[in-house]
């Protein structure tokens, strides 16, 4: 009964700070409903990534077959207009965790802590159905995603995955091969409930058997400009954070100078 009254109560936390948060964004959140709504869902994440509306993010009858078996889709809403979105999904039981696979704010709205708003949405969301973890995917050149993962929501990462969706030609992903790191966000964390009142987690880069692992600025427009350097980032990132997560290393932070902060395992060369 006492872990009834706990999970209740820390689920009420998190949907009134989820609440909060995007008030203080100018935005409200919530699942949404029907056809036009979701064919909105499809055609805001369509316009983030550069995806013609013949080959969108989520198909339309995957996104319908998703809210009919009670997944998550959620949107933030700025008046009637949707300026962004997110799409989760239940992994198997024995994870006890929901898959974020795709979330995207609108050019107009980047910058105002509604993305920030949606996460805790779901965080919300996830508690109140008994799931204490949620687990999703990121590109780990891509640094304002990495810092808003780690350092911002506190998820952890898990795993290096070399090339996971295989050839995508987005406006986002530019040909690249599509490394991702796995992280889980475990929604009952000390830390991560700390993230709620906006708190980003500092780590001393100093203290013994700490590394960094550098990321460029802005690896979309470097995609751009000069591919060849663009892959030989992905190389040499792929190849210096794989090896330490592979030697028993954890990620334990990021900043935006330093990058990638992780402690070493006992596998990893000194």
């Amino acid at each position: 009964m006492t872990e009834v009254v706990f999970a209740r109560d820390a689920a009420a936390t998190a949907v009134s700070a989820a609440e909060e948060v995007a008030a203080r964004a100018g935005v409200e959140v919530r699942e949404v409903a029907g056809l036009e709504e979701e064919a909105a869902v499809i055609e805001l994440l369509s316009r983030i990534w550069g995806r013609s509306a013949d080959n969108p993010p989520v198909p339309p009858e995957l996104l319908r077959a998703f809210a009919k078996s009670g997944n998550y889709i959620s949107g933030a809403f700025d008046g009637s207009e949707l300026v962004g979105a997110a799409v989760a999904f239940h992994s198997t039981p024995d994870r006890h965790s929901l898959h974020s696979h795709i979330a995207g704010v609108a050019a107009s709205h980047v910058g105002r802590a509604v993305g920030f708003a949606i996460k805790l949405h779901q965080r919300g969301w996830a508690l109140a159905r008994g799931i204490e973890a949620v687990e999703w995917t990121f590109d780990p050149l891509v640094a304002r995603n990495a810092y808003f993962n780690i350092a911002k929501l506190r998820a952890r990462p898990t795993e290096y995955l070399a090339n996971f969706y295989g050839p995508m030609t987005d406006a986002i992903n530019g040909g690249d091969d599509t490394d991702r790191l796995l992280v889980r966000w475990d929604l009952l964390d000390a830390d991560v409930e700390a993230a709620a009142s906006a708190h980003p987690l500092g780590v001393d880069a100093t203290v013994p058997d700490i590394v960094t692992v550098a990321v460029p600025a802005d690896i979309e427009r470097l995609r751009r400009t000069d591919p060849a350097r663009a892959g030989e980032w992905r190389r040499d990132v792929r190849d210096r954070l794989a090896r330490l997560l592979d030697g028993g290393g954890r990620i334990v932070g990021f900043d935006r100078a330093e990058g990638y902060i992780v402690r070493r395992g006992q596998g990893n060369a000194r």
